[in-house]
């Protein structure tokens, strides 16, 4: 039996959580004063996931766009994605809430826009 002790990042309480695995599965968590702990726990101990922020340059505008991905992505795969997202330059007008990037590294999850950016004129 293995016990991990991680500290939730669900809410301001940062408590401190036990999990106990057995063959790498969760067999008991504890020290959590709520149920998002209790699922953060699992879920933090079997595959970890993390949301991703990032800035995307603009052609046309000296001010970049920041995007985010649409939900967490496995924390395995974080630097994949940023070196996907180094690569870009979107092309304005861009709603808050557009895909910016279908399905990022293979994960299901697409990368959105957070803010509107105007059509540049000329």
């Amino acid at each position: 039996m293995e016990e991990r002790i991680i500290t939730c990042i669900n809410c301001p309480m940062g408590c401190r959580v036990t999990v106990r695995l057995e063959n790498g599965t969760v067999t008991q968590v504890s020290g959590n004063t709520c149920k998002r702990g209790e699922s953060y726990a699992r879920q933090e101990v079997v595959e970890p996931l993390r949301m991703v922020t990032a800035v995307v340059p603009v052609e046309g505008s000296v001010l970049p766009l920041s995007v985010k991905t649409a939900a967490p992505i496995p924390k395995a795969l974080i630097a994949d994605c940023m070196r996907c997202l180094s690569g870009l330059s979107v092309q304005p007008p861009i709603a808050a809430g557009s895909v910016v990037v279908a399905n990022i590294c293979g994960t299901g999850v697409d990368v959105i826009a957070t803010r509107s950016v105007a059509a540049v004129s000329a």
